[in-house]
Formats: C-alpha cells, structure tokens, sequence
C-alpha cells in the first residue's frame, strides 16, 4: 500500500526506508568529519600525540602543522582510494552486499585508532583505514538512492545523504563536547569507538532493503528488479507484474540495459566522448571539486581551532552551533532542491556564501578580533550564514548529481571518479590549511570566496536540469544536440512539449489509473525513449 502519492504516482514506505538507511553511510562520514575538530584540543589526546616542551603539562603541549595536518588528512587518503575501489566492489557485489563490506573496513579502522596509546602515526593510519570504507560508501550509497528512489522524490531522498552528514557532524560534536572533561583517554576514545555502532546500524539494515532494480536488471534478474520497483511504489510483489507503473518503468530500464549491453564499460570508457560521457565525467568531477572548495570543511576541520584564535572561552560551544546551523538548515536543502531543480540553487548558493566568505576574511583582515570581541562576533556570523547557504544548496545539490548525471553502464565508475576528486581536495585543504592559515591568516577566506564565484559559473555554463525525469531520460537529454544546459529545464522526453507537460502527463495518468478507468492511452502508447 502507498504511504502517499507525489505528481500522483505512488511512494511506499520502503523508498523512504532505504533512502534513511543508507544515509548511514553519510552520518558515518560526517561523524568522522566532525569529531576530529574537538579531539584535537583534548587535553589526553594533546598528552599522548603532541609534542610537549615539558612532560606532563597540557599547556606545553601542540601538534606541529605537518603531525596535525597528517592526523587530519590521513582520512581523505583513505576515502580517496576507497571511492575509486567503491565502483568496483558495487558493481561486483551489488550495492546492498558492497556497503556492508564497506562498513566493516570502516569498523577496522576505528579499532586501530582505540587501540593507539602513545603512537600518533598508529592513530592517523587508523583514520586511513575508516577512510577506506568512508570513501567507498561515499561512492556506493548516493548511486544505490539515486537508481532505487522513484523519480518524482529522487532528489529528496538522495538529498538524506547529505543530511546524515550534517547530521552526523552535529551528533560528533554534542558527543565531544560530553566527553571532554572525562578523566584519561575515554576523553576521546569514547567518541571515536561510538562509530562502530552506526556501522552496524547500516551494515545489518542495508541487508533488508531492495537491490538496485538497474543493477539487478544489469545482471539479468528482471523479475527481481520489477519487485525491487515494486517495494518502492508500495505496490505487494503480487502487483509487481501487473500495473502499469511497475511495467513502465521495468521496460525503460530493460530497453536501456539491452541497449547498453553491447558495450561493456570500463574505466577508459568514462573518458569516451561518445553520448557526452566525458563531459559528464568531468562535470562530476568538477562540481565535487568545487564542493569541497566551498571551504565548507575550513571549518568543520579547524572551526575550533578557528574560533579559538578569535577569543571565544569556548570554542566548542560555537562548533555544536555551526552543527547545528548546518543540520537544520539541510531540511530547507531537500525541500529547494526538489522545488527548485538543481541549476538555480546551485547558481544562487555560490553567490550567496561568496558573498559571506568576503565578509568573513575582510572583517577579521581588517581588525584584530582577539581585541575587539564585536568583529569576532561577526566572524561567526558570517561563518553561520555561510553554513546556511552552503547547507541550503551546494552540500546536498552535488551529491544528488552525482547519483543522477551519469549513464548506467559507467554510472559506478563516473561516481568514483567524482566522488575522488572531491576527496583529493579535501585531503589538500585539511592537510594545507594549517600552512596557509598560518601564512595569510583569514585572507584564506578570499580564496574561497573566489571558489564559490567559479562554481556559480560553471553550474551555468555546463549542468543540465535533471529533476522530476528518469535517469534513463536524464541520459537522453544529455544526448540531444538541441539542448543546452541553460534551457534544459524545459527539455523532455519526445512526445511532450515540456518539462511541465510531462510531469502533468504523469499526474494524469495516475489519477485516471486510480480512479478506477483503467490505463489512459497515453501511457500504454506512448513511446519509450529507446523506441524513437
């Protein structure tokens, strides 16, 4: 039975099930993420890891930029290598078996990092490993929402991954600011070893949703596809066969798969020009870059760090608030960017957190804050309406992307791909922040803000508008010579006039259906995209 209805076709329960359970993947990205940034101050971790000029004596203590650097950044190697084997291992295992693989690397990793006493490489090769599986998931779990979701809340649900990492930020820090003050090292092995069990929590429970009906479909099991679409309609596996959504969309995705056999894709395909397949590998590749050059993570990483050279007593306070501010404010993203499409928000974001960037370096270039508590106060600010729009548009409109853009034969690879470009900068701005930091102080604020400009831009100039269509038709209208990014919001598949046409042909259709008439003709005789 249907939980609700969307353009009047039916969602059932499962689609949402499945979109919040693999979001796990994000919480566990965004948990390892957040924590980091108050571990650092921790006064056992600072004992045990730092270099201390007198034994014993916590205010001797201070990781030189190279150690915290590589404490901080060890992760993002390891998430870099685990999206490009991410690809792979999904299209090998399928994407359900290949997350819980995932989550026990990840659990390997975090007991490597319990068990360091007085070793600091021991502790960051630990990050290494849980950044294996991070990274992996990050690859794996946006393209399982993004080939299992209904079309008409595509966006929504895909958009749960980036909640869960807003999420799982937040949750880091209320965690660390709890166990600060803990006498010895349950101070942060505490919030470290917690991670297991939201690894669990995904690794057990992916197990009981329905396989991707494209990869399924991919691998000759159509009948199990057609259940797996089922499920998510809220339609019994006895409906499966029967009614005209399920069939709809299994033959669109059987014309596709049939279509795309021929060819089996490897990693060099992705660097094809045929069907723009290299365009769109290095648009994925470029917006996940842009993400991270947003300088989301300058503060997510070293906001701590950040907020305590502004004067705040406690800067950890002001971390659970930017966690906050990034959570909350990602419900608002989910709703903008399945009302909004993907394009203009995007476009909008950039300006907007640029434009909070600039006041950000400006105000703290300009005046000391340490001396004059008004301008660290609008430091923060700043940071916080930055967060906003950040949260509001870029951190979910790209992962969206990222499981919508590619065609289906090298979706996994292009997603790794991308998903290690993104990975590649967040390695270079945890692990350079410190220098630069120290070098032009918050001028580094300019460099972003020029960033985020360039990201308006490229968004312009190069991504087409894939909300409320198929991924099949996603690829079509790459494909057609006539569409250009910036009128493809209007672009549909042959036989409708518009975006808009199609999606009130949708409507009608399921409201005809339901009131009992039978299958309106426009949808039994309409032509599949594969067919014109």
């Amino acid at each position: 039975m249907a939980l609700f209805h969307v353009q009047g076709l039916p969602i059932g329960y499962v689609a949402i099930m499945l979109a919040l359970l693999a979001s796990m993947g994000g919480f566990i990205f965004g948990y390892d993420t957040g924590q980091i940034s108050d571990i650092l101050l921790m006064d056992d971790f600072l004992l045990r890891f730092a270099t201390c000029s007198t034994p014993g004596v916590v205010s001797t203590c201070a990781f030189s930029a190279v150690r915290e650097g590589l404490i901080v950044a060890l992760l993002s190697i390891g998430t870099l290598v685990g999206a490009l084997i991410g690809a792979p291992t999904a299209d090998f295992l399928g994407r359900r078996y290949a997350m819980s693989t995932e989550c026990i690397v990840f659990t390997v990793g975090v007991i490597v990092q319990i068990t360091s006493t007085n070793v600091w490489q021991q502790y960051a090769v630990g990050r290494l490993i849980s950044g294996l599986g991070v990274g992996a998931l990050s690859a794996a779990v946006p393209m399982y929402q993004a080939e299992t979701a209904p079309p008409q809340i595509r966006g929504t649900l895909t958009a749960t991954y980036q909640l869960f990492i807003t999420f799982g930020i937040l949750v880091a820090y209320c965690i660390s600011i709890g166990t600060r003050y803990i006498p010895g090292s349950a101070s942060w092995r505490i919030p470290v070893g917690i991670g297991i069990l939201w690894a669990l929590i995904l690794g057990i429970g992916i197990l009981f949703m329905p396989e991707s009906p494209r990869w399924l479909a991919a691998h000759g099991r159509l009948d199990e596809a057609q259940i797996s679409v089922a499920r998510t309609r809220g339609l019994s596996p006895a409906e499966a066969k029967d009614h005209y959504i399920t069939r709809h969309e299994i033959e669109e995705i059987r014309l596709r798969v049939e279509h795309e056999k021929a060819t089996k894709a490897g990693w060099i395909d992705c660097f094809k020009s045929d069907n723009k397949t290299l365009y769109r590998t290095l648009l994925g590749m470029s917006l996940q870059s842009l993400q991270q050059l947003t300088g989301a993570n300058y503060f997510f990483y070293y906001g701590a760090t950040v907020f305590l050279a502004v004067g705040l007593s406690d800067s950890f306070v002001t971390q659970i608030i930017l966690g906050a501010v990034n959570f909350v404010c990602t419900f608002g993203g989910m709703y903008v960017m399945e009302r909004f499409g993907r394009r203009r928000p995007l476009i909008c974001g950039g300006i907007w957190q640029s434009a909070w960037l600039f006041v950000f370096a400006s105000a703290g270039t300009a005046v000391d804050p340490v001396t004059h508590p008004a301008i660290g106060k609008l430091m923060i600010v700043s940071a916080c309406m930055f967060i906003w729009g950040y949260a509001m548009t870029w951190a979910p409109g790209v992962w969206i992307l990222i499981g919508e853009t590619f065609p289906t034969p090298t979706r996994a690879k292009q997603g790794s791909l991308s998903t290690a470009a993104n990975w590649t900068w967040n390695f270079l701005i945890a692990f350079f922040t410190p220098f630069i930091s120290s070098a032009i102080d918050y001028r580094y604020g300019y460099v972003f803000a020029v960033c985020n400009l360039m990201g308006a831009v490229v968004v312009y100039l190069f991504l087409y508008e894939s909300s409320d269509i198929s991924l099949e038709n996603v690829d079509m209208m790459y494909t057609d010579p006539t569409c250009k990014p910036w009128t493809s919001h209007q672009w549909a598949p042959p036989g409708y006039l518009s975006r808009q046409d199609f999606i009130e042909q949708t409507r009608a259709a399921e409201e005809h259906k339901r009131s009992g008439f039978g299958t309106p003709e426009t949808m039994t005789e309409r032509r599949t995209p594969m067919e014109v």
